[in-house]
């Protein structure tokens, strides 16, 4: 498309020159709503809760290559496991496990939180659903529970299928007081119990944690590991708003060498917050997940749905939720912009940004049968700015140079305020609470990529092309051999 006065941004693709399999942090996990969830039978906005939160999860797996769900609350009282004096009952953690498996995912078991009846203070709750976050009354007993809990999985799943597929992580976000009651120290013991329990079912399982907010007791607690000698497979932690840090120096420092699991990330930690609907957050994980490439295992964006309800069920279909996907499971930017590189090939391209480029990104891949994808974005950190900003507005001067002689198709899709945006697609038709059923429909046909310019043939081996780059916008180039590269 013709572009406009502006500051234009060299972008560069050398098609053959890979630097390294594609890193994909997206891909390892996902967050969720607690998996209690599953399980409900209720509404929002008329539709069905357990039902679409399973969807979303398949949507998870089969467009984005999630393998694996982490959730709040496997532990808490709706599932039912813990009664003092009385048998454990794993029936409904079975049922929820149950649907998890038959999505094709496994489990990040977040060991959590507090039976009532073995509460220190069943007083200490957080949230609408009222999770307990008390410590336990008898650490022995909550070992014995965890334990059994992990025997059971084993014995269910199999063992080696939880070995090599499943790990376990030690609470939530425990250096925050409204999710933790007890002292640091107290946390330090629930770890060390944790661990040897999971561990007494067989040294290989993988367990973790401090499962922090924004960094918090990491390094605390590899300082207690390495006095206590507890067993510490990964390390976890949280972040919103910015891309992750990296650890690597420090675990190194501590003679460790093991994963990186950013268990809850996103673009806000604050409920109902409307940056994450829009065009912003596909800017924005495309940036996270650029950064964490090769440097983290995983960057597990919190959460995948919208039916969530720890502050109280969505009010209406745009609310600001956390979800890569509406109630409906409407796609919103983000779960495209991560459906896109979820779409580039497998070998990694060499690529390099220049100019007076403000937020203006690139990562491109090549796959096995020639094709080549580029992702190229333009976004910030800034929220005050993810309405949009005229004056980071760019143009892209791009030149794909290495490809194989012959010719190709060019695809080029958009996200941006008017491509690719359900919310504005919703916002154009009067907006409101909850579509009706023909609003669905709509919506629903809406529900896609949109193609920025029509295919195009082009011809290798260089290609060069210009167009405009709002901010937020992100643009997906695909080159499509017509034919077996000429020599």
């Amino acid at each position: 498309m013709p572009a406009r006065a502006g500051t234009t941004v060299p972008v560069r693709v050398d098609a053959g020159r890979v630097t390294r399999e594609l890193p994909r942090p997206w891909t390892p996990m996902i967050g969720s709503e607690h998996l209690s969830h599953l399980l409900s039978t209720d509404r929002t906005g008329g539709r069905p809760i357990g039902e679409e939160l399973a969807a979303a999860l398949r949507l998870a797996r089969e467009e984005l290559g999630v393998k694996a769900v982490r959730a709040h609350a496997v532990l808490g009282d709706d599932l039912g496991v813990y009664r003092h004096g009385e048998p454990y009952d794993f029936t409904r953690i079975d049922a929820v496990y149950d649907r998890v498996v038959a999505l094709g995912l496994r489990p990040v078991v977040e060991l959590g939180f507090m039976p009532r009846d073995l509460a220190a203070d069943p007083s200490r709750t957080v949230f609408q659903y009222e999770a307990i976050i008390s410590p336990p009354k008898d650490f022995e007993a909550w070992g014995d529970l965890v334990r059994a809990l992990v025997e059971h999985l084993a014995a269910r799943y199999g063992l080696r299928d939880l070995i090599d597929r499943w790990a376990f992580e030690v609470w939530n976000e425990p250096n925050l007081d409204v999710f933790w009651s007890g002292t640091r120290e107290e946390y330090f013991l629930l770890y060390d119990v944790t661990a040897a329990a999971v561990r007494d079912v067989h040294p290989d399982l993988r367990v973790g944690g401090p499962a922090s907010a924004a960094n918090g007791w990491v390094e605390d607690l590899l300082a207690h590991v390495a006095r206590s000698g507890a067993a510490l497979d990964f390390v976890s932690t949280h972040t919103y708003g910015n891309a992750p840090l990296d650890w690597r120096p420090v675990l190194s420092a501590y003679g460790r060498d093991v994963p990186i699991w950013w268990t809850e990330w996103g673009p806000t930690p604050t409920h109902f917050h409307g940056i994450g609907d829009g065009p912003f957050g596909a800017a924005f994980v495309l940036h996270g997940m650029k950064s964490a490439a090769g440097r983290i295992d995983a960057l597990s964006h919190w959460v995948v749905s919208d039916h969530f309800e720890e502050l109280g069920r969505p009010p209406r279909l745009f609310h600001g939720g956390f979800g890569l996907l509406t109630v409906g499971n409407l796609r919103k930017p983000r779960f495209h912009a991560l459906a896109l590189a979820q779409r580039l090939g497998e070998a990694e391209l060499f690529s390099e940004v220049g100019g007076d480029a403000a937020g203006v990104e690139a990562w491109a891949a090549r796959h096995g049968d020639g094709r080549v994808g580029i992702l190229i974005w333009n976004g910030t950190l800034n929220s005050a700015q993810a309405a949009g900003a005229p004056e980071l507005a760019r143009v892209i001067d791009l030149t794909v140079e290495g490809l194989d002689r012959g010719t190709y198709t060019l695809t080029h899709h958009r996200i941006d305020a008017t491509h690719t945006n359900v919310e504005a697609v919703w916002q154009a038709m009067g907006g409101g609470d909850w579509p009706t059923g023909d609003q669905w429909e709509t919506l629903r046909r809406a529900d896609g990529l949109d193609r920025l310019t029509p295919p195009t043939t082009v011809t290798g081996p260089t290609l060069t092309l210009t167009f405009d780059l709002p901010m937020p916008a992100v643009s997906f180039l695909e080159l499509t051999p017509d034919r077996p590269s000429e020599a």
